[in-house]
């Protein structure tokens, strides 16, 4: 079963790339990794992202649930507000869709935030 503590380590040697990238990990109904995507590569502060893309590729996986990660290249892993504001349309979403979206992590090459862990999920 995925959890937060699992997805820095799966995805932690994009921590110091110059770029943001954007990733979907679809998991089944167990929790486990189906796949993990690349959805968007990013500028140095940025990555564009809609909720479509997220779940297109859930719904061609058959994901029951998924987590989204993102690097920060600055190194500062306090979510921004674009962060957030994707964060709670990418929840609604999943409502919609009944695929539950259940982290957003935030890393960079010294740590990471987790929307879960923070209670903001």
């Amino acid at each position: 079963m995925l959890t937060y503590r699992d997805v820095y380590p799966l995805l932690s040697h994009y921590g110091d790339r110059h770029q943001e990238y954007f990733f979907c990990i679809c998991l089944n109904g167990a929790h486990e990794v189906i796949d993990v995507k690349t959805v968007s590569k990013g500028i140095l502060n940025r990555a564009i992202i809609h909720p479509r893309e997220i779940f297109s590729t859930a719904i061609e996986l058959r994901s029951a649930s998924i987590v989204v990660a993102h690097n920060h290249p600055s190194g500062n892993l306090e979510p921004s507000k674009e962060d957030r504001d994707i964060t709670y349309r990418l929840q609604e979403a999943g409502i919609l869709l009944g695929i539950e979206l259940l982290d957003h992590v935030v890393f960079s090459h010294s740590g990471y935030f987790s929307f879960l862990e923070e209670g903001e999920i």
